[in-house]
């Protein structure tokens, strides 16, 4: 349970910082609800990524 934690955390964290360095550095502006976002889609997405892995190492 704790590492899932630590997981969704750490994976939201370098989402968002990958997002809001890649907007202030291409366009000079980044607002909080696009940082947030898509940080938000970007995890969603790796938790789906794991159940699917998970499902299919069971068989």
């Amino acid at each position: 349970m704790l590492r899932e934690v630590l997981i969704t955390v750490m994976v939201f964290a370098a989402f968002a910082s990958a997002v809001a360095t890649y907007l202030f550095a291409f366009h000079g502006t980044s607002s909080l609800k696009d940082v947030l976002s898509t940080a938000f889609a970007g995890t969603v997405g790796v938790h789906v990524g794991r159940y699917i892995e998970r499902r299919l190492a069971r068989g």
